[in-house]
């Protein structure tokens, strides 16, 4: 069952609060940013840099991605490991809502999501 439309604005108010907590100065986010993407009930948060060889498209860089399991009523964490693979954020992997997930990414105790 998608978002009900209540869910989805809290979920984009969240998410916006997100990026624009993270985002770099104005005359920097040509050269990096932040962005997110929402499909179904997957939420994944990425890096937005200019491509090194062509400068007029850009490279999204995944760096977190948020689930929602309507049946727990439960967000679960992912990191993205080395082998370019989804993992379980085992510290913190399960989360009541959106925001509290979001906010251990943006703590990023183990450098997982910022390096």
């Amino acid at each position: 069952m998608a978002f009900t439309d209540v869910e989805r604005a809290e979920n984009l108010a969240t998410l916006k609060w997100f990026i624009e907590h993270r985002r770099p100065p104005e005359h920097l986010r040509s050269q990096v940013d932040f962005g997110y993407s929402v499909e179904g009930h997957i939420v994944d948060i990425f890096e937005v840099r200019p491509e090194w060889e062509d400068k007029t498209s850009t490279r999204h860089t995944p760096l977190a991605r948020v689930r929602f399991f309507r049946t727990r009523g439960r967000w679960k964490l992912y990191w993205m490991r080395s082998d370019l693979k989804w993992h379980s954020y085992q510290p913190s992997e399960l989360h009541k809502s959106l925001r509290s997930a979001l906010h251990v990414v943006d703590a990023d105790a183990y450098g997982c999501f910022f390096g």
